[in-house]
């Protein structure tokens, strides 16, 4: 059939490999570049930030990590050791199934999972999804019912509110800073009431975070943030004391009470993947796959 994906981030395009591979006539129709989407600002650990952890979340953790265990020969992708620490008295989360070398230390949960530089990735995926015959097509859609294709999936990410019109979807600002990387061979999250830290190395550089400002909808980086997410990090991490800094982003997640992935006449809409879309994408792909 004709399907187009209306999105071009991580989960469009991974839903847009999975339909051509699969036999279907793609096109993805796209505002900017993969470089220009939510998705390139992330920060790239794969593990699901997501409040409710059901049985669909768990499936497209497994699922999505899998893709990333077989494609290591991808630019950006690596696996890596590190922690997370929360309060002693929580359990261990459900989808640490889909981890390796688990760990428990009191409040210091540790594993290996992916790690995903997502400019580095997300424009070797848009290679992979044109030699697969897709087409990109560099135009905002102002509704759903304006793209000529048998089936349409929205992947818009936050722009996926007022295609769909749901008013439960909306922007959680994430502020992070960028710190060269001295080298560091793990990551690590901190988790303090509404407050987290986190430190993700990616070789040339290290993401530093972060803010998760619910309902915020500007992307001007704030110096004054910025300084505080540095000083947590380099206490955290004190082999950062010395690393130059070298930028500040933001970016607006898409947040909702929970994914929706579902069809709808010949609309199949996937949004709503918060902070997770690198953690859930290859796993929601395959079940869009299965509802067009």
């Amino acid at each position: 059939m004709r399907v187009t994906v209306v999105g071009g981030g991580i989960a469009g395009l991974s839903s847009a490999y999975r339909l051509a591979e699969a036999g279907h006539r793609v096109t993805v129709r796209t505002a900017g570049r993969p470089d220009e989407s939510t998705s390139a600002v992330a920060g790239g650990l794969i593990y699901p930030p997501v409040a409710q952890v059901d049985e669909r979340v768990m499936r497209w953790t497994e699922a999505t990590v899998g893709v990333y265990r077989r494609s290591l020969a991808a630019p950006g992708i690596r696996f890596l050791p590190g922690s997370i620490t929360l309060g002693a008295d929580q359990p261990g989360p459900p989808w640490l199934s889909a981890m390796t070398d688990v760990t428990r230390d009191g409040d210091r949960l540790g594993f290996t999972t992916a790690l995903v530089d997502m400019p580095v990735y997300l424009a070797w995926l848009a290679e992979q999804v044109a030699a697969l015959g897709v087409k990109t097509e560099y135009a905002a859609v102002a509704s759903l019912t304006e793209v000529d294709a048998d089936v349409v999936v929205n992947a818009a990410g936050l722009g996926a509110a007022a295609l769909a019109g749901d008013d439960t979807l909306v922007p959680v600002r994430g502020q992070l800073v960028h710190l060269a990387d001295p080298g560091l061979t793990s990551w690590t999250v901190v988790v303090e009431g509404d407050e987290v830290t986190y430190v993700i190395p990616h070789g040339r550089h290290v993401i530093c975070g972060g803010t998760e400002e619910i309902g915020r909808g500007d992307l001007d980086p704030d110096p004054a943030v910025a300084a505080a997410i540095v000083r947590r990090c380099r206490s955290l991490v004190p082999a950062l004391a010395d690393a130059a800094v070298l930028g500040t982003r933001a970016g607006l997640r898409p947040g909702r009470p929970s994914v929706r992935l579902e069809r709808v006449g010949n609309v199949v809409h996937d949004y709503g993947h918060g902070g997770a879309g690198v953690t859930l994408a290859w796993g929601c792909a395959d079940d869009v796959v299965e509802l067009v």
